[in-house]
């Protein structure tokens, strides 16, 4: 019983993924480029990364690393 359990969670679970693309609001990223020194430029540049993200193409990300 337990083995027909989880194999029916891990088949739903495999169905029922979807391939969805969350990407930042107009608001948002005035938001992100508000304390930026360049803010024309990076909504700019932002907004091209979100068309090329909604398109379906691949955009870099920088990367920051966590300091302790």
């Amino acid at each position: 019983m337990k083995f027909l359990f989880t194999t029916l969670i891990l088949l739903s679970s495999l169905l029922i993924k979807e391939n969805k693309v969350y990407s930042a609001t107009d608001y948002q990223i005035t938001e992100i480029c508000r304390r930026k020194k360049n803010k024309y430029s990076c909504i700019k540049l932002m907004k091209e990364k979100k068309s090329n993200l909604l398109k379906g193409n691949r955009i870099q990300i920088p990367v920051i690393p966590f300091k302790r």
